[in-house]
């Protein structure tokens, strides 16, 4: 599913996401089965943090299931390990302004990608001059209006007001809201404090609150939603420290965490909470290695099933943990 979809006709739930109004509202003047299903266009931009256990179309199936006459779309730029600065000097902002790129620009950010490519260790640059030639070739068919854009911190937000996240998210939010993008989430990762084992003592929480502290503050400069990771894997310590966020030889978050990412990128998109929706399950991407060297594509990396099925009683306990924290980080909020 990650292609781009020209946008049509999500014109009735743009002002209400604009406005944080629920999508209850919506209903009221909007009958899907007059129009069919509306699509939601939605730009990831991320590195394996967003690749990992396909989060995009996670969040798809848990607005799905909720949202009837929705259809998520999403698209996603993904580098690995990439932060947002990353992403700007690959010309990610020419997939946030897709509607209006023109080929001139486009060929402009692939001349530059030529010369960047041609370093040795460069291979992001490599990378991403294959997606944008391929955009070139395919622009005019691409064009998209994005109601929601999605961007991913990644070891990058940790140094406050000082951190290279908080340099170059307004770059993306301006950038969205130049070309009519609805609704921008900062969607903040923890790698640093995910647990690979149970917890026997639990984490300090200070850390993750002076970083939260940022993040809100960075939030409401932006007037932006926000999916505030590393308060929401605490509480998650807190509540359950039984249950682990990464996997043992990988560092990556594992399906407890993904889902719990995919509960709160809900939570900040309609500002309503995730309890109650049906999606239970969520299966990784990576697989298990066998001694002889083959994949057990059954497997997680840990040897587990690579499919998570949630017990209704933990499922309903991590979408009431995302959307507790949620409404606690926005009160957070200056606003």
């Amino acid at each position: 599913m990650n292609r781009l979809i020209p946008h049509s006709s999500f014109f009735i739930l743009r002002p209400l996401l604009l406005r944080g109004l629920w999508f209850s509202l919506f209903c009221l003047f909007f009958s899907p089965a007059a129009e069919g299903d509306t699509p939601v266009n939605a730009l990831f931009i991320g590195n394996s943090y967003t690749a990992r256990h396909n989060l995009a179309e996670t969040v798809g199936d848990f607005v799905e299931a909720n949202e009837s006459g929705l259809d998520f779309q999403p698209y996603t730029v993904i580098y690995a390990g990439s932060t947002l600065a990353d992403h700007w000097r690959l010309g990610t902002a020419n997939f946030v302004g897709i509607n209006n790129l023109t080929t001139a620009e486009e060929k402009t950010t692939i001349a530059s990608l030529e010369k960047a490519a041609a370093a040795p260790k460069d291979a992001y640059a490599r990378s991403a001059l294959k997606r944008h030639q391929k955009l070139l070739a395919k622009l005019e068919e691409s064009r998209a209006t994005w109601d929601l854009v999605i961007l991913q911190s990644y070891r990058d937000d940790l140094d406050g007001a000082k951190s290279r996240y908080h340099q170059f998210a307004p770059k993306f939010v301006k950038a969205a809201r130049d070309h009519g993008a609805a609704k921008v989430i900062l969607y903040e990762t923890t790698p640093n404090t995910q647990n690979a084992y149970p917890l026997t003592t639990l984490p300090d929480p200070a850390p993750v609150l002076e970083k939260a502290k940022s993040l809100a503050t960075l939030a409401d400069q932006l007037n932006v939603s926000v999916a505030p990771m590393s308060l929401v894997a605490l509480r998650c310590q807190e509540q359950r420290p039984d249950l682990t966020l990464r996997f043992i030889n990988d560092g990556h978050l594992n399906q407890v965490l993904s889902y719990l990412t995919a509960c709160t990128l809900y939570a900040a998109i309609f500002e309503q909470s995730p309890e109650g929706i049906p999606v239970d399950s969520i299966t990784d991407i990576r697989f298990f290695r066998k001694e002889d060297g083959t994949l057990d594509k059954s497997k997680d990396l840990n040897g587990d099933p690579i499919t998570r099925k949630f017990s209704d009683k933990d499922r309903l306990q991590l979408q009431r943990i995302a959307w507790e924290v949620w409404t606690e980080f926005e009160g957070m909020r200056a606003k």
